[in-house]
């Protein structure tokens, strides 16, 4: 049997090990997660210094370990440094990682994932570097990330129908009083005057209003194009969107198990923001 492997991965997550080494957890197309060492990674002029980098694509050979693999040899094919260079962004992108972390298999091939993940570490870094007017930009699409890699996962949440009734949820974008519950639990929507059913114990159902639920029924899509006439939109919009955000979060970490950790980093930046609406920005 070979005592080596290749594999093309993304690196997710990068932590040092002895004098200077890296541990790095990667996401493969072949063998889905896999952790191995970075030897001299942390070297001065180190070959694997900047390969071993955050989001860094590369081709990899792979040497079998008794209890770590080690890389022998990587080159890149792709890398995001505009992830790099721009916090918000990098935090979103760690976000992301952190949640193929939890549920990305290893031990099997995960190319749907693979390139899911990809698609959206690309659209970020297109994304014009991000300034107060343009950060709620990149939120919207760290959400539509989040929902695509939780309907990988198969547990996407249910927003254009309660839960319970199945009946369908038409937002009134015109009545600023029209509400409908989101339960974790449940799996997503419930439209309270259609049913009586008791709430599941242990819950606390999250109140979303018409523009929010409007906003999580269009994070299906392939894209964001059919988003920007409400990104374009001032004020409610922009709130919104970090309802949203955070909605999916606790959506996440509820069927996940886990805390997004990094999902702390994101709410710091917003937190800094100055606390009036920024002027409407486009995609």
């Amino acid at each position: 049997m070979s005592r080596t492997y290749k594999a093309t991965g993304i690196n997710l997550k990068s932590m040092p090990l002895g004098e200077s080494d890296r541990l790095l957890t990667i996401l493969t197309r072949e063998f889905g997660l896999i952790r191995v060492v970075a030897p001299g990674a942390r070297k001065h002029l180190s070959k694997l210094g900047g390969r071993s980098g955050l989001f860094v694509v590369n081709e990899y050979l792979v040497a079998k370990g008794r209890s770590l693999d080690k890389i022998t040899q990587a080159e890149t094919l792709e890398s995001y440094p505009a992830l790099s260079s721009d916090l918000l962004k990098l935090s979103a992108g760690q976000y992301l990682a952190e949640m193929v972390i939890y549920h990305a298999l290893s031990d099997h091939p995960q190319e749907e994932i693979f390139y899911l993940l990809s698609e959206h570490l690309k659209r970020l870094e297109q994304l014009p570097k991000t300034s107060a007017e343009r950060a709620y930009i990149v939120l919207a699409h760290l959400a539509q990330a989040v929902f695509h890699l939780l309907a990988n996962a198969g547990i996407a949440p249910q927003v254009r129908a309660c839960c319970i009734t199945k009946s369908p949820l038409t937002p009134d974008l015109n009545d600023p009083n029209w509400r409908v519950e989101f339960c974790p639990s449940s799996g997503g929507t419930i439209k309270r005057d259609q049913t009586s059913d008791p709430i599941p114990p242990k819950t606390t159902p999250i109140q979303l209003n018409a523009t929010e639920l409007t906003l999580l029924q269009q994070l299906a899509e392939r894209s964001l194009s059919q988003l920007q006439q409400n990104l374009g939109q001032p004020e409610g919009y922009y709130t919104s969107w970090l309802s949203v955000e955070r909605i999916l979060r606790h959506y996440t970490q509820y069927h996940f198990g886990r805390i997004i950790r990094s999902a702390a980093l994101i709410d710091n930046y917003f937190d800094s923001l100055p606390t009036s609406e920024p002027h409407a920005a486009t995609v």
